[in-house]
């Protein structure tokens, strides 16, 4: 086990050659940046297999993203050294050979295929599997019972809606471990695991960008890579969530909606430190962007993409202080892709998300009590 408590068990964990991850990647979150850090800390190269939408749609259902927003997505993760394409769903050797790989990662959880077998046996088999730690309290099935319910009061411990959420996001009949709704309790250890820790040189340009970055996604990525060419050092502010509105005025949900942010601050932040573009976050960054804060940090520009900019609670625009610095820039990442799209597509296929997540626990289920069955 390694001394922060990350990895469970598996092979020799002397930090050499080059692992392998593999998965869908879908609505990638901090869970998924997670099991990757972990995995590169095993290694000196990590190569992660994602798998195409042919895959998954025989293996677990539709995804919500495509192929190309999920092989984006996964190569903008800083801990991401190379990604292989329409990697296979279920692990094999083959595989791990053609790409010079030593061994294998996966989370503490069961991933199954199919006709219900475990997609790493081949590899356990053969002696070239490792284990991390899952992160508890997130998952894309989380995310899309969220979604569906779309209240904001799935940031509060014990809401009313809570079963609900559980029967949206997965089967409440049947009740797997990896399957489901829990609760995400951030420490300052995981934030500091995902923190550089690098200052800015004297001679870096410093790039200042803010928003909500809700349920972290492709349009968010394009933005950033497209921000972060126009300097050398950039920074993200992150505006508030509704719990911080129990004590202050929110921003995110003043100016969002009510179902607004889907994720709370902590994931926000987790999510957006995961990314390789970003080299510093601002947690709780004020709507405006004042001479206070521009001074503080010592910002050279300020970005903001396309998207509608709407006043602050005063009525004024929030960046009128950088545009009348000359300092303010307006990029167009290519990429119209907003949070709102994505709950949109949730919605509109959330039969089939319910049937898929129902399916997937069943197997889930059937292959623990195999497992318990043969230890006994």
């Amino acid at each position: 086990m390694s001394s922060n408590g990350d990895v469970s068990n598996g092979p020799s964990s002397k930090k050499n050659g080059r692992v392998w991850m593999d998965g869908c990647f879908d609505m990638v979150h901090f869970g998924h940046a997670n099991a990757l850090r972990q995995g590169k800390q095993m290694g000196n190269h990590l190569v992660v297999g994602v798998h195409s939408d042919a895959e998954i749609q025989k293996h677990k259902g539709p995804p919500v993203f495509n192929e190309q927003e999920r092989y984006k997505m996964v190569r903008a993760i800083k801990w991401v050294d190379e990604v292989i394409e329409d990697a296979p769903y279920v692990t094999t050797l083959d595989e791990l050979d053609q790409n010079n790989i030593d061994f294998c990662v996966h989370g503490d959880d069961i991933t199954v295929s199919a006709d219900g077998r475990d997609t790493y046996y081949m590899v356990k088999e053969a002696g070239r599997y490792k284990e991390c730690k899952r992160t508890a309290g997130v998952s894309t099935t989380d995310l899309v019972g969220r979604m569906l319910l779309a209240t904001k009061q799935h940031f509060v411990e014990n809401p009313p809606e809570k079963d609900q959420t559980k029967d949206m996001a997965a089967d409440a009949s049947t009740k797997s471990p990896y399957t489901g709704t829990s609760q995400f309790l951030p420490t300052s250890q995981k934030i500091i695991q995902f923190s550089e820790g690098k200052e800015p040189k004297p001679t870096d340009k410093i790039v200042y960008v803010a928003g909500a970055f809700d349920l972290f996604h492709v349009g968010h990525v394009d933005f950033l890579e497209e921000a972060s060419k126009h300097g050398d050092f950039l920074i993200v502010g992150l505006h508030t969530d509704l719990e911080l509105s129990i004590i202050r005025n929110t921003e995110v949900n003043r100016y969002k909606g009510r179902n607004f942010p889907i994720m709370n601050l902590h994931e926000r932040l987790l999510s957006v430190l995961s990314n390789k573009y970003v080299s510093e976050v601002v947690i709780g960054a004020p709507y405006s962007v004042t001479s206070d804060l521009m001074d503080h940090f010592k910002v050279d520009v300020v970005c903001h993409g396309k998207t509608n900019v709407l006043p602050d609670i005063n009525g004024k625009d929030p960046y009128a202080y950088p545009k009348e610095k000359g300092c303010f820039v307006e990029i167009d990442s290519g990429n119209e892709l907003t949070t709102q799209m994505i709950v949109d597509r949730i919605i509109k296929n959330r039969l089939e998300y319910e049937e898929r997540n129902k399916k997937k626990e069943a197997k889930e289920l059937i292959l623990i009590k195999q497992t318990t069955d043969q230890l006994d």
